[in-house]
């Protein structure tokens, strides 16, 4: 075969390939799986690890790059709890998260996380762009917490640090499952679920 013919063939493979993706034929690559799933995973963590990757996904999502420091129980890394913290970094600034999650003998796991940022304007003017609707809870004369009725396990933050604002976006579940985990079968009344 000669070099003209293999880069003919080469080319008529590539453009079929591309328009069996524009079809939807092909699934285009999976993007990768955040820092923070590939590292609880690799320690052994598995009952809490769909809470871990719907929060880290959310907290990483639109970022250049990032990074985790992990803390866990390394005798007992999926029953006990994990703590992170992640670094990540911006087109235009850079945010921390901790991202924590427990879990419970009920098979649920407790998580809670953070996304802490500095806002280079002033707390006030934060609050008046973002927070219009939220109350507002002074507990110290620089440290202002807002929630919203409809949000009750969230909250924001704001500490004046001037020239600027350090703003602290929180939330906290009890409980929480994993929609996509399927339910356990009830035992008959009366009767004590088989171990295995």
């Amino acid at each position: 075969m000669t070099a003209l013919a293999r880069f003919t063939a080469a080319a008529w493979v590539l453009a079929m390939a591309g328009s069996a993706l524009a079809q939807g034929v092909l699934a285009p690559p999976a993007a990768p799986q955040d820092t923070l799933t590939r590292a609880a995973a690799s320690v052994g963590i598995q009952r809490c690890l769909p809470a871990i990757t719907r929060l880290a996904s959310l907290t990483v999502q639109g970022s250049r790059a990032h990074d985790v420091l992990l803390d866990w129980d390394r005798k007992r890394p999926d029953a006990g709890p994990v703590f992170s913290l992640v670094g990540i970094q911006y087109p235009n600034a850079g945010v921390a998260a901790s991202i924590t999650a427990i879990p419970d003998d009920s098979g649920a796991c407790t998580v809670a996380a953070e996304r802490i940022s500095v806002a280079p304007f002033t707390c006030a003017s934060v609050a008046e762009q973002e927070l219009k609707n939220y109350k507002r809870t002074p507990l110290l004369p620089i440290y202002t917490v807002y929630t919203d009725d409809k949000e009750p396990t969230s909250s924001v933050s704001l500490i004046d640090s001037p020239p600027g604002c350090l703003v602290i976006r929180r939330y906290v579940e009890y409980g929480w499952r994993d929609p996509n985990a399927p339910v356990p079968a009830a035992a008959p009344a009366g009767q004590a679920p088989k171990r295995r």
